[in-house]
C-alpha cells in the first residue's frame, strides 16, 4: 500500500483555495467581461489557467505519474489530450483535411506518456501551439451563431464545448495532484 500524502494548500484566507485571492491569477478585479462572446473567452481562459497551476511546481515524473489503475491518465497526460483536442476543434470547423493527429491513435495522448522532461516540454509546447491556433481560427468568427465546418457546427457551441472540456478536465486535475502531493483547492 501507498502512503498517502497530506492534505495541504498554499491559501492562508480561504482553506479550501488553491491560492489566496491577491495572489490568484484568476482573480480579476472589477466588472465582468461584456457580452456572451467574452465572458466564454473569459471562462476559457481562466480554465486554461486553473490546468497551468494545477501542474506547476510537479517534475517529469509527478507530471507523468498515473492516477488510478487501469486508468492510464496523469496531468502530463492530459496537457497532451487538451493540446490533441485543441488541434481536434480546429477540423470541426474547417472544410480541409484533418489534420494530423499530435500523439497517434486513439488515447495515445495518454498511453505514451513518459517521465521525460523534454516530454513535458513538448507537451507545452504543443499546447500552447494549439491554443494559439484554435484562438486564431476562430477569431475570424465573432458571429456565436455563425456555422462552421463540414457538420455546420455553430461557433456558440464549440466555445461552449471548449469551456466544458477544460472544466471537466481541471476536475480530473485537482483529484491528480491531490493524489500526487496532496495540494488541494479549486
Amino acid at each position: 500500500m501507498t502512503e498517502r500524502p497530506a492534505r495541504w494548500t498554499r491559501a492562508t484566507i480561504y482553506p479550501d483555495m488553491w491560492a489566496d485571492p491577491a495572489d490568484d491569477p484568476r482573480n480579476s478585479e472589477g466588472p465582468s467581461p461584456d457580452g456572451e462572446l467574452a465572458t466564454l473567452q473569459d471562462f476559457l481562459t481562466n480554465y486554461r489557467m486553473t490546468l497551468r497551476m494545477k501542474c506547476e511546481g510537479l517534475d517529469a515524473e509527478q507530471l507523468a505519474r498515473r492516477s488510478v489503475p487501469p486508468s492510464t491518465m496523469s496531468l502530463l497526460g492530459l496537457v497532451r489530450h487538451l493540446a490533441e483536442t485543441e488541434r481536434d476543434w480546429r477540423n470541426w470547423i474547417s472544410v480541409d483535411d484533418p489534420l494530423p493527429k499530435l500523439y497517434g491513435e486513439r488515447d495515445a495522448d495518454f498511453d505514451g506518456v513518459r517521465a521525460e522532461q523534454a516530454q513535458v516540454d513538448a507537451a507545452y509546447a504543443d499546447l500552447a501551439r494549439e491554443q494559439a491556433a484554435t484562438d486564431a481560427a476562430l477569431a475570424e468568427h465573432p458571429d456565436l451563431g455563425e456555422l462552421l465546418g463540414r457538420d455546420g457546427i455553430a461557433v456558440r457551441e464549440l466555445l461552449v464545448h471548449r469551456v466544458e472540456e477544460y472544466a471537466r478536465h481541471c476536475g480530473h486535475a485537482d483529484l491528480l495532484r491531490e493524489c500526487i502531493d496532496g495540494r488541494v483547492g479549486q
